[in-house]
């Protein structure tokens, strides 16, 4: 591969090795995660040259983007079934991608029948959750991995940071206004090109992902609802407050409603979801979670960028990277109190606060409570901003966030 190519675009090294791990296991991989978060490019071009790098030959490797509008005519699963096998090669390994393919019908028979046949490696992206369940999940059961992308780690955009001489603490700034998509951080901060690039994914997003595929009619409550989960990210929020806070606004809605609203927006990805999990007793909450969302920078060209709301902000960024480090993570409840995150992967369960600063005493002594709360062994951890702190506190260990977003 020429080395300008691989210049061209971020490695998504985490990501990559993923793919290598499943690399002809006959397991369909499936690509998921909001619209250009770099599915695409980890797919048809990191992925690819790796595979050539490796022995592949062009030959190969199918690729089907489905998202152009010559692909059109394949949006007929016998017809996408048709050009995928009349390309495959005898006697070597084909490796099959197939890009945005929600928007092939009853694209799974397709997959499943590729998937059955000797030699071929199926790897699909798709931009939507709600198509991964149901008849998907029940036809490819035991049959598909998932690998879940989500935009760029603060890491991955120290990569496409063009001022070297600009400290760590400004390039945070600028990813947290900016946002996180690939091709944003490739803008240098031009906020014309970023704001015309933002505006027409949250369209695409917006109206193809979530209204048309809904059916949503009414689109300004739909868009109050969004703006409403947005401005309070980090905060306890349900259906029922949500439709509360519209109604007293005199914009009647029913929780149901909301309800409806919020896994559509869950389904595209713009928001993720965090429920509740008692430490002490074990087990799943139903009442209230909080919400985070998937891009800031969508969120400050939605609402305005404010340079308030900072610690809540810290708070979407760390939850983000829990993800991306592959746990699952919840809001933990203890006794009265609460801690910002239980973080779970296998046997492994760390518990993490995160406040802007804990400079104040008062407010030292306010985050570490839930956390000495806590009577298990696993880790504790209380991450900030600040640096000139003490290392650990009656054994929770104080990390900087910057430290632990480039960790």
């Amino acid at each position: 591969m020429a080395e300008a190519k691989k210049d061209s675009y971020i490695s998504r090294k985490d990501y990559l090795e993923q793919l290598i791990s499943y690399k002809d296991e006959q397991l369909i991989k499936v690509i998921t995660g909001m619209r250009r978060s770099g599915k695409s490019t980890l797919l048809f071009d990191i992925y690819a040259d790796w595979l050539a790098d490796n022995g592949v030959t062009e030959e190969q490797i199918i690729k089907v983007d489905l998202e152009s509008m010559e692909s059109e005519p394949l949006y007929n699963p016998e017809s996408l079934y048709k050009y995928i096998t009349d390309k495959l090669i005898k006697n070597k390994p084909n490796y099959v991608f197939i890009d945005e393919v929600q928007n092939c019908k009853d694209f799974q028979k397709v997959a499943d029948s590729l998937y059955l046949k000797k030699g071929v490696d199926v790897y699909i992206t798709g931009s939507n959750a709600h198509m991964f369940s149901g008849e998907l999940a029940t036809l490819l059961s035991g049959r598909y991995v998932t690998v879940e992308i989500l935009p760029l780690s603060f890491k991955e955009y120290l990569e496409t940071a063009k001022d070297e001489n600009a400290s760590p603490e400004k390039k945070y700034r600028d990813y947290v206004r900016f946002g996180s998509l690939p091709k944003v951080a490739g803008y240098n901060g031009n906020m014309k090109k970023i704001n015309a690039y933002l505006d027409g994914i949250y369209n695409t997003i917006f109206k193809k992902d979530i209204i048309d595929r809904n059916k949503i009619t009414n689109v300004p409550l739909f868009e109050d609802v969004m703006k409403f989960v947005m401005s309070n990210i980090g905060s306890h929020i349900s259906p029922k407050s949500i439709a509360d806070y519209l109604t007293s606004n005199r914009k009647t809605v029913y929780s149901q409603t909301v309800d409806d609203f919020l896994k559509y927006l869950t389904d595209s990805y713009m928001i993720y979801k965090a429920v509740r999990f008692d430490i002490k007793g074990k087990e799943l909450l139903k009442s209230l979670a909080k919400y985070y969302v998937t891009d800031l920078g969508i969120r400050n060209y939605l609402l305005g960028y404010r340079d308030t709301d900072t610690g809540h902000i810290l708070e979407n960024v760390i939850y983000l990277e829990l993800l991306r480090k592959g746990y699952k993570v919840f809001v933990g409840k203890v006794a009265n109190t609460e801690v910002d995150f239980v973080a779970v992967k296998q046997d492994e369960t760390v518990y993490i606060q995160v406040a802007e600063s804990v400079k104040e005493k008062a407010v030292l002594e306010r985050e570490l409570a839930p956390l000495k709360a806590i009577r298990d062994f696993n880790p504790r951890l209380l991450v900030t901003m600040d640096y000139d702190l003490n290392g650990s506190y009656d054994g929770i260990k104080h990390v900087n966030a910057l430290d632990f977003l480039t960790e």
